[in-house]
């Protein structure tokens, strides 16, 4: 699986770039800038029988650690163009979650720094259309899980892998009919750098 690789990638990468430079404590106060790609697993159960394809792109997120062991993070990606894999047309996808992430090895110097997050998603819908037809997906609002690693290349800066899992749920209508509700469900894999201040 492509997601796999690119997160075993960057493992790997950032376990060899790291050398034996003065480490600093994730910690209390830390602001920090996260960025890279991210693959979207798309696919879906739809009661309406539409798949959606796989996308890529950038991912990014802005956070602040009020405690040790603690931060809050805004995360986002860019607008993801999605056509049915079963179907002519598609639609714009535009995700984003507010998280709660846990760092169990916050306040240590730990070169690698595991991190799990619960919080919300929203996601907003623009540009559908399915066989032909207009189609109309309403904004969706719902959980949002992830997990993540740091590994500390400097005291500013780590290569960064994750992988989130979104409940995406939505009324959906087709030629202005209800059909069943579009459920994506996605989960993201990414890999990129956090930069901390």
């Amino acid at each position: 699986m492509k997601a796999i690789k690119i997160l075993t990638a960057t493992v790997i990468a950032g376990t060899m770039a790291m050398g034996a430079q003065s480490a600093m404590a994730y910690g209390k106060g830390d602001i920090f800038l996260r960025g890279g790609v991210a693959k979207v697993d798309g696919k879906s159960n739809n009661g309406n029988g539409l798949i959606a394809k796989d996308e890529s792109g950038f991912a990014g997120s802005v956070g602040y650690m009020f405690h040790d062991n603690l931060a809050i993070a805004l995360q986002s990606t860019e607008e993801f163009s999605t056509d049915w894999e079963n179907s002519a047309g598609g639609f714009d996808q535009m995700p984003i979650n507010l998280m709660l992430q846990y760092y169990p090895l916050g306040g240590t110097e730990a070169r690698v720094q595991p991190y799990a997050g619960v919080g919300l998603n929203y996601t907003h819908f623009s540009g559908e259309s399915a066989g032909g037809q207009s189609m109309d997906i309403d904004d969706s609002y719902g959980a949002a899980a992830e997990l993540g690693v740091d590994l500390k290349i400097t005291e500013a800066w780590a290569v960064n892998g994750f992988a989130r899992y979104a409940n995406v749920k939505a009324d959906t209508k087709i030629a202005g009919q209800d059909v069943n509700d579009t459920e994506l469900d996605p989960v993201t894999v990414g890999a990129g750098v956090t930069y901390r201040f």
